[in-house]
């Protein structure tokens, strides 16, 4: 915790204070060598999403206390100084980070319909871990296997439930690969932890800035950011007020009874395919078929059962109320999903009034890039005396 809590400050200064990017590669390139490589991807902010949902849920469950800090911490940050913790602390965003050799721009449009899928997973890892069905968000980590491959792991570091696995090695390598041309497409469109910190990043008191001076409007930092991050100034409406498509958002709030419960029907016919997914209902199907001789002979878990002198009446009871939790919650994500589509395009509705370039404050992940592109910070910088930074 306190390792942590070290780099989230230094991140946060070196961003919105000094302003220098290769301080804050230094920051990023110790994080994914310790929380990386050394600790193995273990403990991270990302896969603590799952301990707290289950502490909610199960009042049993008790979170230690540096998943808690690893939960809470980065997001204290984010509501002071935006997404520091995206900037140089967490080691999915720095391995990425490393490997960006010629991103490409990704349309408007496309942007923002990926950029649906993080809260989509977000509801879908919290709903497996509430109901303990699984730790999706671990489980499906495409770097994790990275890094408890390398030899610098440190022995007893990974969890070996949830690493080491060849799909997810493939997977967090195709990722790599795809993240040479496009800025962290995890962290843009799949972080469920990354969704959280956008909401909270927009509320920032302080954040990172392109140029703390005058911008000019050169266009230079637009083109030096990989991430989408940079909006363009808008035209002045008449009379000052924000121009609102109010036809489209009429259409959408005369519409949103209708996605919601289309969004919640939905869930609750997942509800029992989502119930698969965990041991218990797993383990009372394969014990119903065999017994109905459906299937040859038994498993391991099907073994396990017969051992423990357990009942199957008592099996069955335990299965059906795990698929009846499973299904109200499947309704309940459902409606998450639809909210999160109706809010996306209610944001779409309206638009932001800006006079200059600016670092949109949810999908900016404080890289600092952009710094060393901005001619009136290079000039800050001479007349300060400090050599001006290198693109």
């Amino acid at each position: 915790m306190p390792v942590l809590a070290a780099m989230l400050i230094a991140a946060s200064v070196l961003a919105i204070r000094v302003r220098s990017r290769r301080w804050l590669w230094s920051v990023m390139a110790a994080s994914l060598a310790y929380f990386g490589l050394w600790r193995g991807g273990c403990v991270c902010a990302v896969g603590s999403i799952q301990n707290v949902a289950m502490a909610l849920a199960d009042p049993g469950y008790a979170v230690p206390l540096s998943v808690a800090a690893f939960f809470l911490l980065p997001l204290v940050f984010a509501l002071f100084v935006g997404r520091t913790f995206c900037a140089g602390v967490c080691p999915l965003g720095a391995l990425q980070d490393i490997v960006v050799v010629r991103p490409l721009k990704v349309p408007a449009w496309l942007e923002h319909t990926l950029g649906l899928l993080a809260y989509v997973y977000l509801g879908a890892g919290v709903l497996f871990a509430a109901t303990g069905a699984a730790f999706i968000i671990c489980e499906y980590d495409p770097f994790v296997s990275i890094f408890r491959l390398l030899p610098l792991a440190r022995p007893g570091a990974a969890v070996d439930a949830f690493g080491g696995s060849t799909a997810m090695l493939i997977l967090g390598g195709c990722f790599l690969v795809a993240g040479m041309f496009i800025g962290r497409p995890y962290c843009r469109w799949l972080c469920p932890y990354g969704a959280i910190l956008k909401l909270l990043a927009r509320a920032a008191m302080w954040r990172t800035t392109i140029t703390p001076d005058e911008c000019i409007r050169c266009r230079l930092c637009e083109d030096a950011c990989p991430f989408g991050a940079i909006r363009q100034p808008t035209v002045e409406p008449p009379h000052g007020s924000l121009p609102i498509d109010r036809r489209r958002l009429a259409i959408l709030l005369s519409l949103a009874p209708v996605v919601l419960l289309a969004g919640g029907a939905l869930g609750w016919q997942l509800g029992r395919p989502f119930a698969r997914m965990h041991v218990t209902v797993r383990l009372a199907d394969r014990v119903r078929l065999e017994e109905a001789g459906k299937v040859e002979g038994t498993v391991d878990m099907t073994d396990a059962f017969y051992a423990s002198g357990a009942s199957r009446e008592t099996l069955d009871a335990d299965a059906g109320a795990i698929e009846r939790k499973l299904v109200r919650g499947g309704a309940l994500f459902g409606l998450w999903v639809g909210l999160v589509i109706l809010v996306k395009l209610v944001h779409l509705s309206i638009r932001r009034r800006r006079d200059n370039y600016e670092a949109d404050p949810a999908a900016c992940v404080s890289c600092g890039r952009c710094f060393a592109y901005c001619p009136v910070e290079r000039e800050r910088l001479k007349k300060r005396g400090g050599a001006p930074p290198q693109p």
